[in-house]
This record gives C-alpha cells, sequence and structure tokens, in this order.
C-alpha cells in the first residue's frame, strides 16, 4: 500500500513537473490585420471573459507605477476594454485608440459609448509603422497582446519613440512563447472546444503565443531600438517591455 501511494506520488510530481516545463518551439509568424466580421466579433466576446478582465487588472496595475500624465495611446487597441479601464482609473488622462482593423476601432468606439466614456477617448486608424501620430505629440505608449503580430518589430518601436515626447514612456504586454507546457495544452483544448468556431479558423490563440517572442528575444529586439532606458519584465506566461525615450541632446 505505501510503496502504490509513493509511486503515485512520484508518477503526479512527474507529470507535474513536465506540464510546468517551458516549451521551446520556433517562431511562427502571424500577421495582424482582422476584417473579417466574425472574427471582430468573436473577439470581442472573448475579451469579456473574466481571464481578460483578470490580464487587464495586471496591465493597469503596471501602468500605476509608471504615474501616466497627457495623452495616452493604445496601440492595437481591439475592441477597447482596455481603453475603457484606463479612463476610469486615470481619468486625468487623453486617450488615443489606434488600430490597424476599421471595424475594430467601431466596435471599441461602441464599447466606450456604452459605459458613457465616448467623451474620453479619440479614435484613429493606422499601422504600428506608420503611426498617425504627430512627432513628439505622445505622452505615453500602451500596447498589449499586438507586438507578436508586428511584421517589422523594430520599425515599431522606433516609431513608437518618434511619437513620445522626450522623457515619455511606453509600455508593451504581451504573451511569451516559452509558456509553461501546461498552457499550451489549455489554451489547445480551450480553442478546439470551447471558443467560436472563428477563432478555430484563424489558428487563435494557440497561434498568438507561437508567433510571441521570448523575454531574451525582446531583449536583444529593443537593445538595437533608439531607447536607452528600458527594461523586459517576465511573468508567468506574459512579459512586459517598458521603455523612456531619452532627452534631446
Amino acid at each position: 500500500m505505501i510503496y502504490g501511494v509513493a509511486a503515485a506520488v512520484v508518477v503526479v510530481l512527474t507529470v507535474g513537473i513536465a506540464a510546468l516545463r517551458r516549451v521551446s518551439l520556433p517562431r511562427r509568424v502571424s500577421l495582424e490585420g482582422i476584417e473579417d466580421d466574425e472574427v471582430v466579433e468573436a473577439y470581442d466576446r472573448l475579451n469579456r471573459w473574466p481571464q481578460f478582465r483578470l490580464l487587464r487588472s495586471i496591465v493597469i496595475r503596471e501602468l500605476r507605477r509608471h504615474h501616466p500624465e497627457g495623452v495616452l495611446v493604445d496601440i492595437g487597441c481591439g475592441p477597447g476594454y482596455l481603453l475603457a479601464r484606463i479612463a476610469t482609473a486615470f481619468p486625468h488622462l487623453s486617450l488615443v485608440g489606434v488600430d490597424i482593423a476599421r471595424e475594430m476601432l467601431s466596435r471599441a468606439a461602441g464599447n466606450m459609448a456604452r459605459r458613457a466614456l465616448e467623451s474620453r477617448a479619440t479614435f484613429r486608424e493606422g499601422d504600428i509603422e506608420r503611426l498617425p501620430l504627430d512627432e513628439c505629440s505622445v505622452d505615453f505608449v500602451v500596447s498589449t497582446l499586438s507586438l507578436h503580430h508586428w511584421a517589422q518589430p523594430e520599425q515599431a518601436l522606433a516609431e513608437i519613440e518618434r511619437v513620445l515626447k522626450p522623457g515619455a514612456q511606453f509600455i508593451i504586454f504581451d504573451v511569451r512563447r516559452d509558456s509553461p507546457r501546461l498552457l499550451y495544452l489549455i489554451i489547445r483544448f480551450a480553442q478546439r472546444w470551447i471558443l467560436p468556431a472563428a477563432l478555430r479558423r484563424i489558428d487563435e490563440p494557440t497561434g498568438s503565443f507561437r508567433a510571441a517572442y521570448t523575454p531574451r528575444e525582446l531583449q536583444a529586439m529593443i537593445s538595437t531600438t533608439p531607447f536607452e532606458e528600458w527594461r523586459v519584465q517576465p511573468g508567468l506566461f506574459w512579459t512586459f517591455v517598458w521603455g523612456r525615450k531619452g532627452a534631446p541632446t
């Protein structure tokens, strides 16, 4: 009996350790752009789930650490739920939402209006590599769950640097490809059996995890940009990248 229990414990521990071990996978590109109405609706629905509310809370908590002021731009704002949280948490900010998909911007504007927050944000259609913003016009940039879609992330980061004022900051929040194996098992199960069919059709969210960067890759990436002050902060299955634009010389 004792040996049987001990063997069972060893099996459980072995399986648990294997499940929590981080995976090592080659990156698989997943480009940005959502034009399908069914996909837009699926993303909107997904963003209302408690798991995504929790992720937004993590972003808000990190944002509070950096005391944003002035004009804050959310790049890849999607259906606007994070902007709504920011509007509530930081009522003194002027907010701008930027997304490449016109349908997402329409959904974001509607979601803000339903919360009586329509006066708090403006929306602009644009590509991360050619932001519809003037040089040195922004006090803070936020981007969540979008970096892995950027075709040329170094160019995108240079564009963020262009629009930031001297001394202004940015935060990028994204999933990490080297997440625990257990998480991959969970999201694959959810994608196949729980999530809307429109997301299965575009291989999401598995595709986003496979397209994401590891913290080490992000460190190498950011080191090639104009930012001299920056930090990569790994989490359980996510990574924050923070940076500040230097003062003019």
